[in-house]
C-alpha cells in the first residue's frame, strides 16, 4: 500500500511538474509574441533583420530602420568582413564567422551592438528561396545602366534600361561577378535590387495577404514571428516610401588579420552608431524635409588631406559635399561654421555632427564663393572627428 500511494505522489509530482513548463513556455511564447506585436502597434522604430543568404554564408546583410508615422525608412548594409572583437569566441574575426542559418541569434546580437540598436525582428532568405518570392510576386523591376554580357559557366546576360527579373534571374542578378569588377559595384547592385524588392512586395502586398498565398510566402522565409505578426509586419513596411530611404554601408579602414583582409570600422565603431542616431532623428522628426544639404570643407590647418576625410566622413551623415579645398591661410586655430541667417539653426544641427558650436554669418571668407549651404572652415581644435575644446 505505501508503495502504491509512493507512487502516486511520485506521478502526481512529475504531472504537476509538467503542467508548469508547459504552463511558462506557453506564457513566454504569448509574452514575446505580444511583444513583437507591440512594436507594430506603437508610435516608434521598427527594427527588422534580412539576410540574403548564399551557400550558408550571408550574401548581404541589410538592418531595415522604420518609423510608420513619417513613413520614412533608413536601411543599413552590413559587411561580412566588418572585423571586430568577436566576444563569443574571444578573438578579433569577421563578423559573419558568428552566421548560423539555423541559430542566428549571435550573429544578430552582434549586428544589434554594433549599431547600437534593439532588433526586433529578423528575416533570412535563402537565394533559392529568394528566387521563389520574386515569382510569387511576379518579378523585380531593376535599372541596369550598362548591358551585362559575360560568359562564365553559365551565361550571365541582361540588358540596360528598366529590366524585369523573374526568378532565375534575379539569382543570378544577386551572385554573378565580373572579371575585375570593383566589389563595391557588387555591393551597389545588391542594395539596388533589395529597395526595388522592397517596392515590389508593397505593390503585391494585398495578394500576399490571401490566406492561401500567405503561408507559402511566409514558408520562403526563416523568420522570429509567427504567421499573425509576418502578416503584420510587411503590411506595415508596405507603406515606405521607398524613394525617400536613406541606404548606406557600414565604413571602414582596411587591415590584415591573420592573413585575411578585414574591415575595421572607423573610430571603433562609434561613428556608425553616431550616423544610426542621426538617422532616427530624421526618421522621427518630421519637421526635417527632403532636402540635402550643400557643404564646402575647407582645410584651414597645416594637416595634409584633412579636407578629403572629412569630406567623407560627412557624407556619411547624408550630407552632399560640393567642395573640398584649403582656406585663405593654414594656421586657423578654430573651427567655426559659415551660412546665411536664414539657415542658422539647421547649421547647429550639421555643427553637432562635430560638435562645432561656432556658427558664423556670410561677412567671414569675403573672398571666398559661397555657393554651399555650410561652409566649414577645418582649425587646429578638430582631430578629425569632433572640435575639442568648446
Amino acid at each position: 500500500m505505501k508503495k502504491t500511494k509512493g507512487k502516486a505522489s511520485i506521478f502526481l509530482l512529475t504531472l504537476i511538474i509538467l503542467l508548469l513548463a508547459i504552463g511558462i513556455i506557453y506564457t513566454l511564447t504569448v509574452f514575446n509574441s505580444g511583444s513583437s506585436g507591440d512594436s507594430l502597434s506603437g508610435d516608434q522604430v521598427i527594427y527588422t533583420l534580412f539576410v540574403i543568404d548564399n551557400g550558408g554564408r550571408p550574401l548581404s546583410t541589410y538592418v531595415l530602420m522604420y518609423y510608420p508615422t513619417t513613413r520614412r525608412a533608413a536601411i543599413f548594409d552590413i559587411p561580412g568582413s566588418l572585423g571586430l572583437i568577436i566576444r563569443q569566441i574571444n578573438r578579433v574575426d569577421r563578423i559573419d564567422t558568428l552566421y548560423d542559418f539555423q541559430r542566428n541569434s549571435s550573429f544578430e546580437a552582434e549586428v544589434a551592438r554594433l549599431l547600437g540598436i534593439d532588433i526586433t525582428f529578423s528575416v533570412i532568405l535563402t537565394l533559392e528561396n529568394l528566387g521563389k518570392i520574386v515569382d510569387l510576386i511576379e518579378g523585380v523591376d531593376v535599372f541596369i545602366p550598362v548591358p551585362v554580357d559575360v560568359y562564365q559557366d553559365e551565361l550571365v546576360l541582361f540588358p540596360s534600361g528598366l529590366t524585369r527579373l523573374d526568378g532565375d534571374k534575379a539569382k543570378m542578378y544577386l551572385s554573378y561577378e565580373l572579371p575585375g569588377e570593383n566589389s563595391d559595384m557588387g555591393v551597389h547592385r545588391r542594395q539596388r535590387f533589395f529597395l526595388s524588392f522592397l517596392r515590389r512586395l508593397g505593390e503585391k502586398n494585398e495578394d500576399l495577404k490571401n490566406p492561401q498565398v500567405s503561408e507559402l510566402y511566409r514558408s520562403f522565409m526563416k523568420t522570429n514571428m509567427n504567421s499573425r505578426i509576418h502578416t503584420r509586419l510587411f503590411d506595415t513596411l508596405s507603406y515606405i516610401e521607398i524613394d525617400r530611404i536613406n541606404m548606406q554601408s557600414v565604413g571602414g579602414n582596411l587591415r590584415e588579420v591573420s592573413g585575411q583582409t578585414l574591415l575595421f570600422p572607423h573610430w571603433d565603431g562609434s561613428l556608425i552608431r553616431d550616423i544610426v542616431r542621426q538617422s532616427l532623428v530624421n526618421l522621427i522628426d518630421n519637421s526635417y524635409d527632403d532636402r540635402t544639404f550643400t557643404v564646402e570643407v575647407l582645410n584651414g590647418t597645416a594637416v595634409t588631406g584633412l579636407a578629403g576625410r572629412t569630406a567623407e566622413l560627412l557624407r556619411n551623415f547624408g550630407y552632399n559635399i560640393i567642395s573640398i579645398g584649403n582656406a585663405d591661410h593654414n594656421n586657423y586655430q578654430r573651427t567655426f561654421i559659415v551660412t546665411s541667417s536664414e539657415m542658422e539653426d539647421r547649421a547647429r544641427a550639421f555643427g553637432e555632427i562635430i560638435r562645432c558650436r561656432d556658427i558664423r554669418t556670410e561677412t567671414f571668407l569675403q573672398n571666398q564663393e559661397n555657393r554651399a549651404d555650410f561652409t566649414l572652415v577645418l582649425g587646429r581644435d578638430f582631430n578629425e572627428r569632433f572640435v575639442t575644446g568648446n
